[in-house]
């Protein structure tokens, strides 16, 4: 089938996913990856990639990456040029930048994107206060809670530094409020503790590229909930406006299910591995 010009069909998947476990050493980047293959072009590459067919249900990136894999490697990688992206997100600065986003202005769902404020220079200071970054994940893990952890904003408020400029007015008033609206559920609020939120509208706004919108195929992931994927879809729709609304629609399969979310898998795993190697070095 032909897609209109106005539209693009995506497929989805990540590497990397670790929950509320964003400053696990062993895990320190989430990848997500996207490809607009057709159904019949990823159940291709797939069927070409499993040797022997009828062997596993899914053809990992551990086996790809192996040294007598390398042809194929090479021609995986060749196939999904110009047809796929990646986007890199690393976790630690992701929750250095997202301690400014919540507490040193008004949250948004631009927040960790490139729509939002850049944190860098910032979060990168905050990087050499480990101590700071994991109360603050421990403070920020509201999922179950019905009121507001005291005890956690005392070991977060203890631990700011003096050396970060943007932190120094940062009162513990403003920090309770903060967390009261979070925990209330605020909808204007973005997740403050899931990273796939602002890696899935780094996917959209380029696939978009402010010119048409995008249908979006995505492997199951919890952090990706029907109030979450709306929230960022209006708040990028208002962005982007008079530009088409990235979204389109967004829908979540079992990657055992779709060949596409399977190669967008394997390139997430791929990536994910490379760089790991690399900072490994």
């Amino acid at each position: 089938m032909t897609l209109p010009s106005s539209w693009v069909e995506i497929a989805c998947d990540e590497s990397g996913f670790s929950g509320s476990n964003l400053l696990d050493p062993l895990s320190p980047v989430l990848v997500h990856a996207s490809t607009d293959l057709s159904l019949s072009e990823a159940t291709d590459v797939v069927a070409l990639l499993r040797s022997p067919p009828g062997g596993a249900s899914e053809y990992k990136a551990g086996r790809l990456l192996r040294a007598d894999q390398r042809p194929a490697l090479e021609w995986f990688l060749a196939t999904l040029r110009g047809r796929a992206h990646v986007h890199v997100i690393d976790k630690t600065e992701f929750v250095a930048a997202r301690v400014l986003d919540l507490f040193a202005e008004e949250p948004s769902y631009g927040a960790g994107t490139s729509l939002g404020r850049d944190h860098s220079a910032a979060g990168h200071a905050l990087r050499s206060h480990p101590e700071l970054l994991a109360a603050f994940v421990d403070l920020a893990r509201t999922k179950r809670l019905r009121w507001v952890d005291r005890d956690a904003i005392d070991r977060f408020v203890a631990a700011m530094p003096a050396d970060v400029p943007a932190l120094r007015g940062l009162t513990r008033a403003r920090v309770e409020r903060v967390m009261g609206r979070l925990v209330d559920g605020d909808p204007a609020f973005p997740p403050p503790l899931e990273p796939l939120v602002p890696a899935l509208a780094e996917t959209l706004l380029f696939w978009s590229a402010r010119a048409r919108s995008v249908a979006v195929v995505h492997d199951e992931q919890s952090a990706l909930t029907p109030g979450r994927v709306a929230g960022l879809a209006a708040y990028l729709a208002q962005a982007v406006s008079p530009s088409p609304a990235p979204l389109r629609s967004f829908r979540q399969v079992d990657s055992r299910d779709d060949a596409r979310v399977q190669v967008a898998d394997l390139l997430a795993g791929v990536a994910r591995r490379r760089l790991s190697h690399r900072a490994d070095k």
